[in-house]
């Protein structure tokens, strides 16, 4: 399964030939170093480890120091896996760029969406509001929560207001509509999770329309 790791640059919009507007978000995908291949014999399971973004060497711990010096690729900010059939196809220190994917491609990209903080139930689950006659006092508050005697208590798990944002989200079934090679630049249509800049995981959909 095709898959790289990109950094959200913001969103714009291309013109189409019948002066239609998409859409697109622009990330920055790759280049990636595969600083490990993992194999089902000495692992259990077939995968690649790739690193992302270079890093200073005095922002590394000493095991991730070492990993690196093992397999001298330099130091990355990023490193994560990618469980692949046919991973033993990849060698240590090779590059994996935009160039995977092309134009009308359907992906899956995954992100940690922007966070909010803390908010009322009304932002976090859509609930309802209150009237809004004068006298109400109960405009955006979220009601009754639970029984005043049996159990006289709020069942665990109850909606209400609370920390939101900031959680692991996965938008499929997008399109890319470019692929800029020489700049590493995925154009992808829509909205995908996370603020400008934040990194995501772009991979061949599981599932199409």
């Amino acid at each position: 399964m095709k898959s790289i790791l990109g950094k959200k640059i913001g969103m714009t919009q291309l013109f189409n030939e019948d002066g239609s507007v998409t859409p697109v978000t622009v990330v920055e995908a790759g280049p990636m170093i595969v600083t490990q291949v993992k194999t089902q014999e000495t692992d259990g399971y077939n995968a690649i480890q790739v690193g992302y973004v270079d890093q200073k060497e005095k922002k590394i711990n000493q095991p991730m120091k070492g990993h690196f010096d093992k397999v001298e690729v330099g130091y990355k900010k990023y490193l994560t896996e990618f469980r692949l059939e046919d991973g033993e196809t990849f060698e240590v220190g090779a590059e994996i760029k935009a160039d995977i994917f092309a134009d009308e491609d359907k992906i899956d990209v995954s992100g940690v969406s922007k966070g909010k903080g803390t908010q009322g139930s009304i932002k976090r689950h859509n609930y309802s509001r209150g009237p809004e006659s004068h006298g109400s006092k109960s405009h955006r508050v979220a009601g009754a929560r639970s029984a005043g005697t049996y159990p006289g208590r709020v069942w665990k798990g109850r909606k209400g207001s609370g920390k939101m944002g900031h959680e692991n989200v996965t938008v499929q079934n997008l399109t890319v509509v470019k692929v800029d090679v020489d700049n590493n630049l995925i154009l992808i249509k829509g909205a995908i999770p996370g603020p400008k800049g934040g990194i995501v995981t772009i991979k061949e959909t599981v599932k199409s329309n």
